[in-house]
């Protein structure tokens, strides 16, 4: 396009929005900022709070063997606002970064009203702005009216499939003479709970899931799920042991009451720093409330529990990417136009706020005349960049974090903790080496973030 922009505009403030914003104020744009709640809620949020968390509050490990570990670590190289606010909300959970979910927004958002070049509005956007980058961060529950936006820019029907938010419950209300504390292995910080079953107990659940209801899906649902937020029900349905060998299994894990390995465990994560939260790992579920507290309850140590929140589902929107979108993560058909979060097909939070700082940066330096940035092939946030825009289009579905994602190492290195250290190893360089080559490092000014306390 020939028109000059003169600011940068940021459509949603979820995780993605929040980075992009932050990052395009950074690197000297001006910037408007909006977020359509208060004055039109989701399904799922429940505040006005910029980055508000949905579905868990966990980053994922923090360990640099891990993919999401290694992420986060480009992340902070960057100068990520988002995960600089998480480390300092973050509450125990092993070696895993989780945050208090309330604490987390609410320093974000007062981060973002803090900032001299952003103005923050709430409102829902139907129209994009004429004098302006235009970063689309509108996240999984998209509106319908900038939904309708999208799919005329895109010029294809969005995509849908759905995750199912895990329900959270009341510490005091869990019966701590069952659950006991312990990671697996007994690695990290023993914070999770974990609620041993025998096989009668497990084989009665999972009958329980089978014939219990679901919420019914409205015309434009389908029955499509990403693998990695898949609901708890509809595992149970597709074998005796898949729970039991998934989010169930007890492997590393010793009940103090029998000396043994459960049969299975469900185990409890804390949700705030108080540990007067606890939310169920991997129980996203559609079912119907009713039901859940009833077979929920039929867990041990739940029989009496108190639900801060049930579980709900939720609709994710995606485009296809590889279609439509640059490794810049510019339109093609517009280079004033931008993508961030979910919406590219980045699954996950530490996915969604890596492509909210590539966008903001771009859209920056597209502000200022100047060609956009794409991290080298070698680094995690490069390589899932390339996954956006060069995977096959047709059957184009999200991805999480993950080391295929990036080049081999040009030997063999057999043992996988040894050789996704190394390929972190050599990520942390070649990044480190493009930032003072590119200037990222001097050309950004350090706005006050205000994330203290």
């Amino acid at each position: 396009m020939s028109r000059r922009p003169s600011r940068v505009f940021v459509i949603g403030g979820g995780l993605a929005g929040s980075e992009a914003a932050w990052q395009a104020a950074r690197h000297g744009a001006d910037v408007t900022l909006c977020e359509m709640r208060s004055t039109r809620m989701t399904e799922a949020h429940r505040t006005d709070l910029l980055a508000e968390l949905v579905c868990s509050n966990s980053f994922k490990s923090d360990r640099i063997s891990n993919a999401n570990g290694l992420l986060k670590l480009e992340l902070r190289m960057l100068g990520s606002l988002l995960m600089e606010t998480a480390s300092r909300t973050r509450v125990p959970a092993g070696s895993a970064l989780c945050v208090d979910r309330t604490r987390f927004a609410r320093h974000v958002t007062r981060a973002i009203e803090g900032a001299a070049n952003i103005r923050l509005e709430h409102r829902e956007v139907s129209e994009l702005a004429d004098d302006a980058v235009n970063i689309i961060a509108a996240g999984p529950l998209a509106s319908p009216a900038i939904s309708d936006v999208i799919e005329n820019l895109v010029g294809k029907p969005n995509l849908y499939f759905y995750d199912a938010i895990s329900p959270i419950i009341e510490a005091d209300s869990i019966d701590m003479t069952i659950a006991f504390k312990s990671s697996r292995y007994g690695k990290g910080d023993s914070t999770y709970l974990n609620l041993p079953m025998d096989k009668g107990q497990y084989e009665a659940f999972i009958n329980d899931l089978r014939q219990a209801q679901v919420t019914q899906r409205r015309e434009f649902e389908r029955k499509k799920f990403f693998s990695a937020c898949m609901p708890v029900e509809e595992l149970a349905g597709m074998g005796d042991e898949t729970l039991s060998h998934g989010c169930m299994k007890p492997v590393g894990l010793t009940d103090p009451r029998t000396g043994s390995m459960p049969w299975a465990v469900a185990q409890l994560r804390p949700e705030n720093l108080e540990g007067t939260l606890y939310g169920m790992v991997g129980f996203q579920t559609r079912l119907k409330y009713g039901d859940q507290e009833r077979i929920f309850r039929s867990l041990p140590g739940l029989r009496d529990a108190r639900f801060a929140r049930l579980g709900s589902i939720h609709r994710n929107t995606f485009v296809r990417a590889p279609s439509v979108i640059r490794e810049s993560l510019e339109l093609d058909r517009d280079d004033n136009v931008m993508f961030a979060g979910q919406l590219t097909g980045a699954e996950g939070y530490v996915a969604a706020v890596a492509t909210g700082l590539v966008a903001g940066i771009n859209a920056a330096r597209k502000v200022k005349g100047e060609a956009p940035y794409v991290p080298p092939r070698e680094t995690l946030l490069g390589g899932l960049l390339r996954y956006i825009s060069g995977a096959p289009a047709g059957d184009f579905q999200p991805m999480n974090p993950n080391f295929g994602l990036i080049p081999a190492l040009g030997a063999r290195v057999r043992e996988r903790q040894r050789r996704n250290l190394l390929l972190s190893e050599r990520s942390a360089l070649t990044l480190k080496a493009w930032i003072k080559e590119t200037g990222l490092d001097s050309g950004a000014a350090r706005l006050e973030s205000r994330v203290g306390e």
